[in-house]
């Protein structure tokens, strides 16, 4: 069996897309379509169904997915290990976050693995949809490695960094500016600022409201933390979110009734094992982390 064709339908189920998969695997798309056709052949079974308009796995083809996944892994595990004694260490990593994480110097991180490791190519990616898009993402093998909030899939193997408790975010002068501490109740008449759904913050928060029996109006949704701790300095509304640090034009009150503390986590998936450039980038984004928290 081609391994070549592996690595094709692979990509093709991750994407379910054979233009975006093409793409991907550096391959023309009529490529891509007729190794399909000759794996589907080769294995007696239809992989995917296909319209005009979309495509998705058979349940054939989600149960050849995962031995086609370790195929794969195996060939490129074994590529790297006849390459690091003679060439250092290679492979490609791709490593989804969300925009505007300061909570760490990634930055720094990547440029000092880049250094180690320059024959390693690293592709950075960002989630729109925040967490629970990096999970899938990385679920569906279109990531080697994410940084994400909270964990869920025990699919994953994650490893946390950090820890922040969660505060009311109050512009200065606000009614409740002067309290010591607030409960969740106390803001049901407020305007709210929020991240997205699908944001780790979002969800933890929308569970503890629900069990509350609480309802808001949120009149803003901001892709990042700083951009919604921004909306609430402007007196747009109030939050309940992870605090990252004192915040000029803000009051930060603790939440006797909020979420646990939000968690920053670094995941791979369980099965394939990453590949030992992941597994390297993996100790190296730990390393930093903990190196910052200590420092």
């Amino acid at each position: 069996m081609d391994v070549r064709a592996l690595e094709y339908f692979v990509a093709v189920a991750e994407e379910l897309n054979v233009t975006r998969a093409a793409a991907r695997v550096h391959a023309a798309q009529s490529t891509v379509s007729a190794s399909l056709r000759s794996l589907e052949r080769e294995l007696g079974a239809t992989l995917f169904e296909r319209t005009t308009r979309s495509m998705r796995l058979t349940a054939s083809g989600e149960r050849v997915l995962p031995a086609a996944r370790e195929a794969v892994a195996a060939v490129d595990r074994a590529r790297d290990l006849a390459r690091e004694r003679s060439a250092g260490l290679r492979g490609r990593v791709r490593l989804g976050t969300f925009s505007s994480l300061d909570l760490i110097d990634l930055p720094t991180a990547l440029a000092a693995f880049r250094a180690r490791h320059p024959a390693v190519e690293l592709n950075l990616s960002v989630a729109a949809s925040g967490s629970s898009g990096l999970q899938d993402d990385l679920l569906r093998g279109r990531l080697d490695l994410a940084l994400f909030s909270p964990p869920s899939d025990p699919g994953l193997r994650t490893h946390r960094l950090l820890g922040l408790p969660f505060r009311a975010f109050l512009p200065t002068g606000h009614r409740l500016a002067g309290r010591r501490r607030l409960r969740l109740a106390d803001l049901t008449d407020e305007d709210w600022v929020d991240t997205p759904l699908g944001f780790g913050n979002r969800t933890m928060l929308d569970e503890q409201l629900r069990r509350a029996g609480i309802s808001r109006r949120i009149v803003v949704e901001s892709g990042d933390l700083p951009s919604a701790i921004a909306f609430v300095r402007a007196g747009l509304g109030v939050g309940v979110l992870p605090a990252t640090g004192a915040v000029d034009g803000c009051v930060q009150l603790p939440v006797v009734d909020g979420p646990p503390d939000w968690e920053l986590h670094l995941a791979v998936r369980r099965t394939p094992a990453p590949g030992a450039a992941a597994r390297a980038l993996l100790a190296a984004l730990r390393e930093h982390a903990t190196a910052r928290t200590v420092g």
